[in-house]
């Protein structure tokens, strides 16, 4: 099944041209940061006609975010172009997808992690025809899945999450994953930024399950 790129996902960097929504204007990278890394966004039709997002649950013996969901990617080396190639690179390490089968839309700003020190930009891309995407790193990678955008975009499934440490911040909850954090920060900002976000009620407030809690504080200790 090969499909052409849907409109929506020029309207993100058009839009995010044109206005730098608060996310990435509060995130902001300072001039020279610790690490640089990039993230694929990759998305795809899927066989019900809609589309779907790859995303990750990171290995649990990870030292940063273990257990939490992202995007693939990982750290810009001296070898690679650029943010680009990297994410293309890691998101084939990651999860086995061919770098020649992605149609890359373009770079997004880069967003600051603090407790890291990490400035990351975010690659959108489509992936015109799907093939499987599986763990290929256990020592990086849990699990992945693709999860469909229509249950990302149900209100039903959008919230609030609270953290003990006194963040709060955009979750979902979709194809049994909880997204908190960089990765619901950026999956809510593309999705405004494309048009597609239907309302959602703020106030609904989730917290974070106990087990990617425990593993947030594995990684502090």
């Amino acid at each position: 099944m090969s499909a052409p790129r849907p409109e929506w996902m020029a309207r993100v960097l058009d839009a995010v041209g044109e206005e730098l929504p608060e996310a990435f204007s509060t995130f902001a990278p300072p001039v020279d940061p610790d690490r640089r890394s990039a993230v694929l966004m990759l998305f795809a039709p899927s066989a019900d006609g809609g589309s779907d997002v790859v995303l990750t649950a990171r290995s649990r013996d990870l030292r940063a975010h273990p257990g939490q969901v992202s995007f693939p990617g990982g750290r810009v080396d001296p070898t690679d172009a650029g943010p680009v190639e990297a994410a293309l690179r890691e998101t084939e390490e990651e999860v086995g997808v061919d770098p020649a089968s992605v149609d890359v839309v373009g770079e997004m700003p880069a967003l600051f992690l603090t407790p890291s020190g990490n400035a990351v930009t975010p690659v959108l891309g489509w992936w015109p025809t799907p093939g499987e995407v599986r763990v290929v790193d256990p020592a990086e990678v849990e699990r992945v899945e693709r999860v469909p955008l229509a249950d990302l975009l149900d209100p039903g499934r959008r919230f609030t999450v609270s953290h003990p440490s006194g963040y709060s911040g955009p979750g979902f909850e979709a194809g049994g994953l909880f997204v908190w954090g960089f990765t619901a920060l950026l999956l809510g900002a593309v999705f405004d930024l494309a048009g597609l976000s239907e309302p959602w009620d703020k106030k609904v407030t989730r917290p974070i399950p106990e087990h990617v809690l425990s593993d947030w504080a594995r990684s502090r200790n």
